[in-house]
Formats: C-alpha cells, structure tokens, sequence
C-alpha cells in the first residue's frame, strides 16, 4: 500500500523523478568508467619494467660538430665509463624500457606469412644483460663474437636475436620458443638464442598484453646521439653519476651530457596516466557532488510541496519512524532505477571506449558495486530532508494551508 501511494506520488512529479534518475545514470555510468581508467592507468603504473631499477641511471650523450670517428668515441666512453668505483657495467643502446622512443619490427613465423606481432628492438651487445639487470630465463646472452654494428637509419637483421618470455608465449604457445627461427622479412630471419623473464617496451601506452613484447639484437649503436645504460652497485648511484659525468668532460667537452636515474625515466613516462588519473579523479569527485545535492535539493522541494500530506499523516498517527521510510523507499526507487539505467549506459560506454580506446573491459560487477554504492550515497543525501520532514507538526502543516 505504501509502495502504491508513493508511486502516485511520483506520477504527479515526474519531470523532477526523471531528471534524478537520468542525474544519476550519468552519473554512474561515467564514474564508473572514469574509475576503471584510473585502475587500469595504477595498474599500467605498476607494471615491472625488468630491469634493475634502483640502481641503473641513464647518461644521454650528443657530439657538437657530429665527428667522423663515432664508433672508437662510444667505446671510449663505454671503457671510462665502466672503470668508475661503484659501476657494475654500462651499455650504449638506441632506447631502453619507458624511454617514449626506438625502433619496432614486425616478427612472423614463416618467410611467406604475415606479421605475427611487432615488437621493441634494443640494441644491445655483450654487456646488456648486466648493464640492465636482466633475469636469463633459459639460453644464453649474446657473445663478444655476434656483435655487430648499426647507425640510426640502418636496417639490419641479425643471425641471433633475445626475445622475452611474454613475446616468446606469443610467438610458441606452446613453450618451444628456444632454438626457433623467427622471420623479420621474408628473406631475413634470427634464431632465438635467450630468453629473459621480462623486459617493458620503450612505449608506456603500449597495453597491457603488448608491454614485455621486446626484442634484443647484437649490435654496438654507432650515432651522434646515444643513450649509455648504466648500472651501479646497489647504495653507489648517488656517488656514481657525478663521478661518471666529470670523467665523460675528461675526454671531451665538446658533448652535451644529461643524466637521471631510472625512477625519473619511469616518473616522467607515467606523467600523462597520471595527470589524466587526477584529472578523472576530480570529475568523479564533481558528479558525486552535484549528485548528492541534486537528491538534498530535490527531495527538500517534494517536502515542501506534501507538508499537507506529511501533517495528515503526523495526525492521524504517523510516527517520524514512518515519514522517514517513505521519503527513503521513494528515493530507493528512484535511484534503483537510475542505478539500472547508469549499469546499461556504463557497460555500453565501456564497450565503445574498449573497442576505439584499446581499454581494458570493465566488469559487470565492478559497476554493480558503483551502483550499490551511489544508491547507499543516495539514501545517505535524503537523510536531512527526511528529518526534516518527519519533524514537522500536525497542527504547524495544516495551519499554514
């Protein structure tokens, strides 16, 4: 019977009905794909990079006057370099692990079948492994032997390749990765000598499947600009990148030198994920609010409008017990079918972003959980007008009519 008259009730206020449970569709379905980013985006964050990151800094090197003899200058840097107390090893290379730039490749199977999937190319030589920190998962590392050179707009494909064990899964599911060839071209192939457990790509907005899709190719980097991979003894950075960089100006100041250590790389490559998280955070923040005062406005407004009804009730015994159960029970009703509306519109959102986005899917019941959440919100903001409903009096309601 309740049910009934608060449903008539509705009826004869159904534009303001409809606007809060469109207020609070839309509400729910963008907070709720708003919150999905912002996890996948911490997830994203969070991802391992596979290298030694508390102890490997980086040292970007550029030539004034680009000098003819590029190749004996690197491997002078790479030998100061590696003669500093504290240093493990150092690498030259064309990119590392969140850089934000290098080089891809498309990898198949067979000479005369399309691309299986591309995948990061580093540059790397018989240092890399520990230059890096890289974990070995089954092979071996490259030898002094295999190495070769490349320029910055050379192609080449090498005899041997590393691969990590996630590019490995995609290419062999089966786990025989080991030992295979694997075509760059139709007419140019690798064997896969090494594997290492993990190794993030250059790029952060690659997805989540696509991250450790990494590839490792025997050669010494010959540029005007290059990028030397430095790892430290653990507790030594601090001491190290100074020492590294006076000695580099030792050789030669004709260079310009700028050094950070890996946590800046990986703070500075999440910086749009973040911002965009913060951004999202603040909105979902803003739609609670103009929700919340949606539901307090409009629910002040009926009660003003029914203080006759609310008065006959109060006389004919109704307790404040009651007047409080049916501003909540309407409310329940409302925001219920808002709450279905916003799970539809928020599913149907998340499928368009997915499939235009390259996001990750959002489940069913992460937005049941929003909607049992904002309906809970919902009966919390009807909570001070329903008060102040069931604290009218019989006599003060039908008085001022």
């Amino acid at each position: 019977m309740e049910t009934l008259s608060i449903l008539k009730s509705v009826r004869r206020n159904k534009i303001g009905a409809l606007l809060l449970v469109l207020q609070i569709a839309i509400s729910l379905a963008v907070m709720s794909n708003c919150l999905s980013i912002i996890q996948d985006n911490l997830a994203q964050m969070r991802r391992p990079t596979g290298v030694d990151e508390a102890n490997v800094f980086l040292v970007s090197n550029q030539w004034l006057n680009k000098p003819a003899d590029l190749g004996p200058r690197i491997q002078a840097d790479l030998d100061v370099i590696r003669s500093v107390p504290g240093i493990m090893d150092a690498e030259a290379t064309n990119s590392y692990p969140l850089h934000g730039g290098g080089s891809s490749g498309g990898l198949s199977l067979k000479p005369d079948q399309k691309v299986t999937t591309r995948t990061a190319e580093y540059y790397v030589d018989e240092h890399g492994l520990a230059a890096y920190g890289l974990k070995l998962a089954a092979g071996r590392w490259f030898t002094a032997g295999e190495i070769g050179e490349v320029g910055v707009h050379e192609s080449e494909n090498p005899a041997s390749v590393i691969v990590t064990a996630a590019l490995a899964h995609k290419l062999y599911p089966s786990g025989n990765a080991l030992g295979q060839v694997v075509y760059w071209t139709p007419a140019a192939s690798s064997r896969i000598v090494g594997i290492v457990e993990r190794a993030q790509a250059p790029w952060a907005a690659w997805t989540q499947a696509r991250a450790e899709y990494s590839a490792f190719l025997p050669y010494h980097y010959i540029d005007n600009w290059v990028m030397y991979v430095v790892r430290s003894r653990p507790g030594q950075m601090g001491r190290a990148i100074p020492a590294v960089e006076e000695r580099l100006f030792k050789l030669t100041r004709q260079r310009v030198v700028a050094t950070e250590t890996f946590a800046e790389a990986r703070n500075s490559a999440y910086f749009d994920p973040r911002s965009t998280g913060v951004l999202l955070g603040v909105l979902c923040a803003v739609l609670l609010v103009v929700t919340i005062f949606g539901i307090v406005g409009l629910t002040m407004y009926w009660v003003g409008q029914r203080r006759r009804y609310i008065g006959m009730r109060r006389a004919l015994g109704a307790c404040r017990i009651d007047i409080l159960n049916y501003f909540h029970t309407e409310n329940l009703l409302i925001a219920g079918c808002g709450a279905l509306l916003g799970i539809l519109l928020g599913l149907g959102g998340n499928l368009w972003l997915t499939s235009h986005l390259e996001l990750g899917r959002m489940s069913v019941a992460y937005i049941c959980v929003g909607a049992v959440i904002i309906m809970a919100i919902s009966q919390a903001s009807v909570f001070f007008p329903a008060m102040r409903a069931a604290s009218i009096a019989p006599t003060e309601a039908i008085r001022a009519l």
